[in-house]
């Protein structure tokens, strides 16, 4: 049984094509710096989003 995709989802084509025009605006040298500070947005809003959660909890605890 074949499983079934989003309807958008992106595929080979399509991901080069993006990968490509990246390259072609932001230029190979600066997409490992775009990349670490992507890595580093993400990870500063995981340790939000935990900080969040456990005051949440400590709130929900206390009553």
């Amino acid at each position: 049984m074949p499983v079934a995709t989003p309807l958008f989802a992106p595929g080979g084509l399509e991901l080069v094509a993006v990968l490509l025009l990246v390259g072609l605006l932001f230029g190979a040298k600066k997409i490992p710096k775009l990349a670490r500070s992507s890595g580093e947005a993400i990870g500063e809003f995981r340790k939000g989003r935990e900080k969040t959660r456990q005051e949440l909890e400590e709130l929900r605890d206390e009553d």
